[in-house]
């Protein structure tokens, strides 16, 4: 959804706070540089989040993760991604760290087709609880990520979602 890869614009502030707007590269390459090395353990799998959507017994759900990416998320195909778009709302902590690096790279290059905006910002106890893994470095890289899309017009109706969710969570 965001802007071209090559959009290296700059601003004088940012959303939720007086850090300087950064370029695309900049946000992708932090949240690289976050997530790296993180796996998904015993997370629940993207595939598996699908067994989950759909009520599926916990065989089912364990044929699904044998195809589950667990080592590294950079080779989690976009194509994927929008086909399990759902899974977002059914990742454990572990698999939300896992994933999400993946989602938001794949958001951030336009190639995922359903944004991240909602996930990061109605956080309910679920939603709080599905964060609660993440390490100073990889909150910061996500706040970075909010921060870009906030001056994205392909997240104008989300803006102020994205805008309180900094104050509020995304410290």
């Amino acid at each position: 959804m965001p802007a071209d890869a090559g959009d290296s614009s700059t601003g004088s502030g940012s959303a939720g706070s007086c850090e300087p707007v950064v370029d695309i590269e900049s946000v992708r390459d932090g949240i690289c540089s976050a997530f790296s090395g993180v796996r998904l353990g015993g997370g629940v799998g993207l595939r598996e989040a699908q067994g989950l959507d759909a009520y599926e017994d916990e065989a089912s759900r364990a044929v699904r993760r044998r195809d589950d990416e667990k080592d590294d998320w950079r080779i989690i195909r976009p194509a994927d991604l929008n086909r399990c778009n759902s899974s977002l709302s059914f990742f454990d902590a572990e698999g939300m760290r896992f994933h999400l690096p993946a989602f938001l790279v794949a958001d951030l290059d336009g190639v995922y087709e359903f944004g991240m905006a909602f996930h990061l910002t109605h956080l309910d106890s679920h939603g709080i609880g599905q964060f609660s893994l993440l390490s100073p470095e990889q909150r910061a890289a996500v706040r970075r990520y909010l921060q870009y899309i906030s001056t994205e017009d392909d997240y104008a109706f989300e803006r102020p979602a994205i805008l309180r969710a900094l104050v509020e969570f995304w410290t």
